[in-house]
């Protein structure tokens, strides 16, 4: 039977079409064909070994179906510093791109809308749109120090409105919000009756006191985050929603059995063993960070070409080409990686112009941060027209 010549309905299900974001990843190019990756969003990737007692805690380990909601001790400590959250408010997840799905499917339908942050990690965009969603965005500018307008995010909503989706720390931008003003977006989602989600991926990495977790804040914030970025374990597949709205849980869990019943044990062990000794792995986290902030720190302050909003969080930034009608951006891009292997995030990835770039600055070792922004100083000086 020829397959290829099937039809294909135009309305067979969700409208999914693959991200540039993904597409042009660093995994799917090969990271062989790159010498010095700054695309990267997370902390460099740990290794097995690097998590103490591992041997011990997984000799017996049963690999049965788990709990559907997930290792319960582990949900113990991703709240245990909180007041007012209790396990029950958290549902595991396989990452959080799975939770981030689980809540978009959970609450839009076909014509639904939500306000949304722009620029944003693809899948907070791509996902409402197959689902058939209008999106309403909040676009941040860069002359506006990519802050958040309150008021433009009011005007947007309306009787379709679901949600509001916003990331803060922000990626990619590094911007971040403080109390006051999470309090005045979370005030704007209870005056108009409507959730709030947040992925607050990148909180553990602020240059300062991390806000409290955004669930805390009112029963109609829905925060999502995982291990992936801030402790380079996105191999692990381990996120989390942080929900205090139990009824609503209830409906993230039933989406949850749908599509995978319940995590891997082994995932979920490891995660717990690695959480239980994060005073121990962190704090070098910490400092390794704030080390590769100051060298980017530096070379942008020698960059006559580029220009930035200074992050306040996370391990990555969002420069622009000053002049971008004096570079030739293609050829920019393309002596960046073919002559010197150096690979940064593009602007198309966030549905921005490509004279923005994400650059990543936790990922790659210190040598190679060094050489690949060594590499676009170069590359922009022989694209210059």
């Amino acid at each position: 039977m020829n397959f290829a010549n099937l039809p294909v309905s135009k309305k067979a299900g969700m409208l999914y079409k693959r991200m540039p974001i993904e597409i042009e990843s660093p995994e799917q190019m090969g990271y062989d064909t790159i010498k010095n990756n700054l695309s990267e969003s997370s902390y460099t990737d740990a290794r097995f070994n690097e998590i103490g007692g591992l041997e011990t805690s997984l000799k017996d380990l049963v690999l049965c179906y788990g709990s559907h909601e997930g290792h319960e001790a582990l949900r113990s400590l991703l709240i245990k510093d909180s007041p007012v959250l209790h396990r029950e408010d958290v549902l595991l997840t396989m990452g959080a791109a799975a939770g981030l799905f689980i809540i978009a499917t959970s609450l839009l339908e076909p014509g639904d809308e939500l306000v949304v942050v722009r620029p944003n990690y693809a899948t907070n965009i791509e996902t409402p749109r197959a689902i058939g969603a209008t999106l309403r965005y909040i676009d941040l500018r860069f002359e506006d120090g990519f802050a958040l307008d309150m008021t433009a995010v009011k005007k947007a909503i309306n009787k379709k409105t679901k949600y509001i989706s916003v990331t803060y720390p922000h990626n990619p931008t590094g911007v971040c919000l403080n109390d006051e003003e999470m309090k005045a977006l979370v005030m704007i989602a209870r005056e108009n009756k409507i959730h709030l989600l947040v992925d607050e991926t990148y909180r553990d990495m602020v240059f300062g006191p991390p806000l409290p977790l955004a669930a805390t804040y009112w029963e109609g914030v829905i925060s999502v985050s995982s291990l992936s970025k801030s402790y380079g374990l996105p191999g692990l597949r381990m996120g989390w929603i942080i929900c205090r709205d139990r009824r609503l849980m209830e409906t993230f869990l039933a989406a949850k059995e749908q599509i995978f019943i319940c995590g891997s044990m082994l995932d979920e062990e490891v995660s717990y063993r690695y959480l239980l000794q994060k005073d121990r792995h962190f704090p070098g986290i910490q400092k390794d960070i704030l080390e590769k902030f100051g060298m980017v720190k530096s070379w942008m302050q020698q960059q006559e070409g580029l220009e930035w909003v200074e992050p306040k969080g996370g391990v990555v930034c969002f420069p622009r080409i000053r002049k971008p009608e004096k570079v030739d951006i293609g050829k920019f891009y393309e002596l960046l990686l073919k002559k010197y292997g150096t690979y940064t995030g593009p602007g198309h990835w966030f549905e921005m112009p490509g004279h923005y770039m994400r650059i990543g600055f936790g990922w790659p070792s210190t040598q190679q941060l060094e050489q690949g922004l060594a590499a676009i100083t170069k590359s922009l000086s022989e694209a210059a027209l």
